[in-house]
């Protein structure tokens, strides 16, 4: 492939701007060889103090380093472009330095008589000092923060992952938004291990500064001297002016590209740029001005001080701080008046109607005054987009659209609780602190944490409240950190599908049905209410999610349904038809890619037992042998869960519905399933048995 097919190539795939990286390189390194006039060299002096400046304002203004990913290559062109400048005017210096100062071009010219007076001595001064804040202080310090940011960045990966799919799992995000930050996990830890290499660069820019700065000093006096005859201290003073502007001209960048390396690297990431968080963060609080001028106004009261300084910037902090407060204060009467509006009283009080009347919500969310911040858009609350997410989860899982979730404050409750509720009734409770997160030990954490203890509400883990400072800590332990918002989203989701059954009303349920008439009317059209009622098809239902399956294949049920409506009007009998009906999948739950099914077995004897004791005393079991049984299932879950099986007592389809009402209060986590639900295509293996003497 020849040139012109090269470029051609790189025009389709980038266009115009694929080309210019590559262009630029070149141009950079074709200045360390080929010359350049006196006046291309102030073009692109010039330049290389615009980009520095262009750098140090897209820095100040980027709210987290992400939004500069390309800053690491950045940095490694403005180096070499110093340096091939370096090299290019070196090269002008040491052939024309005899002709005098103007013979690099104005701005060497410039730097070398305007900033440092036209004095070499004191330029050789500023000159050092400038490399040396830039070596010693700026890209040293840069540097260490980037070493450590990527290194802290790499520990705390396996922990954000752990969040990410967390949050996946709860249904607060979608699998794209997850694919995006797990991107910008793996993207933050290349853009500061490429910081860390980057700032090498810069630091060998300034010694090769200094070294260049020596040779030309040296080597213009010798070329002065002996090849153009001129006398030593005027070869002095033209070689010195000449190199010390030529150093100067490319240190002053170097400063600011420097600097702006610091700002990306040691800024924490937030939604403001660095101007708004020194606004918000180091002059926003009046108290701390007031002190402030009182204390220099006190220094410039001080006899021999200079008072006039130091009274006017004492005078000036303290009206900036007078007016904060005045602001400040119509702030909040405003906020008070939005949230008290005066009413005016009237002349009749209204007659009472069905409008007084106040129904109870089906899912209510009650929040103390401290979490309103997390559900009031205004404050950048984000839990009322997390429980939309949560239904839309449990929509998609469960196969029905839950009742709205009603949100309101409680003065009653303590600041920092919240109460979950179900038909008036509470489900659930729990305390969330803002601004804090939730560092949850899954087990393997590595070490203890300094903060609040305390336990997951969802799942009952171990836990501890923690300052955002130590976030980064918890992750690399081990700990699962979430914010207050997702505890809250998290206990909520938990509990919606631990009471799905309940959530099945009259209501939802014919809505659902409208909805699959849509697409298969005759389902429906043949089966209510011709052969059964909607109450017996609702209480089906609600037998179904009560045992923690989901409806999402109305169509097998309802046909299921009335094929066996004819014969029986029991609800139970219906439900365990049902379930055989949907045996593969009820399987595919509990074992979701295994041919061969590792469960509890039962003892013969004891399934003669119940399948007696069930005849004569109805759904009754004698206490004795509810006792025996209790005991047994316990010492075969704990087995099966030792193993790392999935705990599922596989029992006859007759027993099963006694069984499973009977162990659901004490064994919530066992489930039990019928042997005429096990599909024939799949293997049973009994890895624990429930059976005793009775």
């Amino acid at each position: 492939m020849n040139m012109l097919e090269i470029l051609k190539t790189a025009m389709m795939r980038g266009g115009v701007r694929g080309l210019a990286g590559p262009i630029l390189i070149v141009m950079i390194l074709s200045m360390m060889v080929l010359p350049l006039p006196p006046f291309l060299l102030d073009i692109l002096f010039t330049f290389n103090i615009a980009l520095a400046i262009m750098v140090l304002l897209v820095a100040m203004n980027t709210t987290k380093p992400l939004d500069f990913a390309v800053f690491p290559t950045v940095l490694l062109i403005s180096t070499l472009l110093r340096l091939s400048l370096n090299v290019a005017s070196t090269r002008v210096v040491l052939l024309e330095g005899h002709t005098g100062p103007a013979a690099a071009g104005k701005v060497i010219e410039s730097f070398g008589h305007f900033l440092v007076g036209g004095n070499y001595a004191v330029g050789i001064v500023v000159f050092v000092i400038l490399v040396v804040i830039n070596f010693v202080v700026i890209t040293k310090g840069a540097g260490r923060i980037a070493e450590v940011g990527a290194r802290f960045t790499l520990d705390a990966m396996p922990g954000k992952q752990m969040a990410i799919d967390a949050d996946l799992n709860a249904g607060l995000i979608g699998e794209d938004v997850a694919r995006k930050r797990r991107a910008e996990i793996a993207q933050e830890a290349d853009f500061y291990g490429a910081m860390d290499g980057a700032s090498k660069f810069v630091r060998g820019d300034a010694v090769a500064g200094i070294i260049i700065m020596l040779i030309n000093v040296v080597g213009g006096l010798i070329i002065g001297v002996m090849q153009h005859n001129l006398d030593l201290a005027t070869a002095a003073r033209n070689y010195t002016l000449l190199t010390i502007g030529d150093g100067l001209v490319a240190q002053i960048p170097a400063l600011v590209i420097s600097t702006a390396a610091g700002m990306v690297v040691s800024r924490v990431s937030s939604e403001d740029n660095i101007g708004q968080q020194l606004a918000k963060q180091l002059i926003s609080s009046p108290q701390v001005l007031i002190l402030t001028a009182v204390i220099i106004g006190m220094l410039g009261a001080i006899p021999g001080m200079p008072h006039f300084p130091f009274l006017l910037l004492a005078g000036g902090i303290g009206w900036f701080a007078f007016y904060l407060l005045q602001r400040t204060k119509i702030d909040e009467d405003k906020a008070a008046a939005a949230e008290n509006p005066v009413i005016m009283p009237s002349s009749e009080a209204p007659e009472a109607s069905w409008e007084d009347v106040a129904q109870v919500d089906v899912l209510g969310l009650e929040v103390g005054y401290r979490l309103i911040s997390l559900v009031d858009k205004a404050q950048d609350g984000d839990l009322l987009r997390r429980i939309k997410g949560i239904r839309k989860k449990f929509t998609q899982d469960m196969g029905f659209l839950p009742p709205a979730v009603h949100i309101r404050d409680n003065l009653d409750l303590r600041p920092n609780a919240y109460r979950i509720t179900l038909k008036g009734a509470e489900i659930g409770s729990g305390e969330a602190y803002p601004n804090m997160f939730l560092a949850i030990n899954p087990g393997n954490a590595s070490g203890a944490l300094p903060g609040t203890p305390t336990k997951d509400p969802a799942f009952g883990l171990p836990a501890v409240w923690v300052d955002a400072g130590a976030r980064e800590q918890a992750q690399v332990m081990g700990y699962t950190v979430v914010d207050a918002g997702t505890v809250v989203a998290t206990h909520m989701s938990h509990l919606i599908h631990t009471h799905a059954a309940e959530l099945l009303g009259r209501q939802e349920l014919q809505q659902l049905l409208d909805h699959l008439g849509k697409l298969a009317p005759k389902l429906t059209e043949d089966l209510i209410p011709k052969l059964l009622s909607l109450a017996t098809v609702q209480k089906v239902m609600q037998n179904l999610l009560d045992e923690g399956m989901h409806i999402r294949d109305m169509r097998t049920i309802l046909e299921t349904l009335a094929e066996h409506a004819p014969q029986t009007q029991d609800s139970t009998v219906l439900t365990g038809l049902v379930r055989v009906a949907l045996g593969a999948a009820i399987v595919q739950q509990f074992y979701p890619s295994s041919q061969e099914l590792q469960v509890i077995g039962m003892d013969k004897e004891l399934e003669y037992v119940l399948a007696q004791a069930l005849q004569v005393g109805g759904s009754a079991i004698e206490p004795s042998l509810a006792n025996t049984l209790l005991r047994e299932a316990r010492s075969a879950t704990q087995t099966q869960e030792q193993m790392g099986l999935p705990t599922v007592l596989l029992v006859p389809g007759h027993i099963r519905d006694l069984l499973a009402r009977f162990l659901k209060r004490s064994l919530p986590q066992l489930k039990v399933i019928s042997q005429e639900e096990v599909p024939g295509f799949k293997t049973v293996r009994f890895t624990s048995m429930v059976g005793g003497r009775v």
